[in-house]
């Protein structure tokens, strides 16, 4: 399944009694596809892998691909700081029959960049799925590198990158060095919705979306227009979401996309603890925002 253009990262519903809210979790599926969206990612940050537990992960992942069923990418997120159970989660993604494994750059143990090199390049001789590499140096403290990420890229299996950090130089950067070790299938897309904008621009693919998960018709018809070279088009709908975008990062991500999700009666739920509720200032921030975007 093709991943360019805009891919959900989904929150993961939950209900009363804190289990897996699986009748939700399709209904936003199917609310997700009717408009527009091009893949869909479960178990990832937005989804609170943080605190859900290897169990549930996969009985999501086997949710996602069956709801799916071809229909867009399914993605799954399996990563971890340790390799060994990235390898259980990347494998059991492969054996579920999802199209992707979104693979986080381990945290907390701040692996070298040789260290980074590795931990990929096992998975890629162990898997045959391909897999996306996530770096979001804000959560996990190591920031994978312009030289490393070049090397990670001419692995048969490593098929794209998801960039989170905000430095627009080294998207720069990236693209040119795909350039130069002449990867031309791999995929560099975005990790923040408001900077994916300028980072199509300079030759990004897509974006795995928070946003979309609140407003997924206007943000799929951002990526697309800007993917199509229509930026004038693309950049009035940025600017239309663009409240939307920083409210939803106002507290830690998926807090403030959960509480949307609730104010416009999709199901979502509470956040998992140490997660605590949207502060009422917030809360009245984020309702003005989704009034305005009609979305409430």
């Amino acid at each position: 399944m093709k991943l360019e253009g805009t891919t959900v990262a989904m929150v993961t519903p939950f209900t009363r009694e804190d289990t897996v809210d699986e009748e939700g979790m399709r209904e936003n599926m199917n609310y997700l596809l009717e408009r527009g969206v091009n893949g869909l990612l479960a178990a990832g940050t937005t989804g609170e892998s943080a605190t859900i537990t290897h169990q549930e992960q996969k009985k999501m992942i086997d949710i996602l691909v069956d709801e799916m069923k071809g229909k867009v990418a399914a993605v799954a997120g399996a990563g971890s700081n340790s390799s060994s159970e990235a390898l259980d989660l990347v494998k059991y993604a492969e054996n579920a029959g999802a199209d992707y494994a979104l693979v986080i750059t381990p945290y907390y143990n701040k692996p070298q960049p040789h260290g980074l090199y590795e931990h990929y390049k096992m998975l890629n001789e162990s898997t045959d799925i391909p897999i996306i590499v996530y770096n979001v140096p804000s959560r996990t403290g190591t920031d994978i590198d312009v030289e490393t990420i070049g090397k990670v890229a001419q692995l048969d299996n490593i098929v794209a990158l998801k960039e989170a950090n905000p430095d627009m130089d080294k998207v720069s950067q990236i693209i040119h060095k795909l350039d130069q070790v002449g990867v031309d299938d791999f995929l560099v897309l975005s990790g923040n919705d408001n900077l994916t904008l300028p980072m199509i621009s300079q030759g990004c693919k897509g974006v795995i979306s928070v946003v979309g998960n609140v407003d997924p018709a206007r943000m799929s018809e951002m990526v697309k227009k800007a993917l199509e070279g229509d930026f004038i088009g693309a950049k009035d709908l940025h600017y239309e979401l663009y409240d939307l975008m920083k409210v939803l990062f106002v507290e830690s991500n998926p807090v403030p996309a959960k509480t949307a999700l609730n104010m416009m009666g999709r199901p979502s739920g509470h956040v998992r603890m140490p997660l605590a509720p949207l502060k009422t200032e917030n809360q009245e921030k984020l309702k003005k925002v989704l009034l305005d975007l009609q979305l409430i």
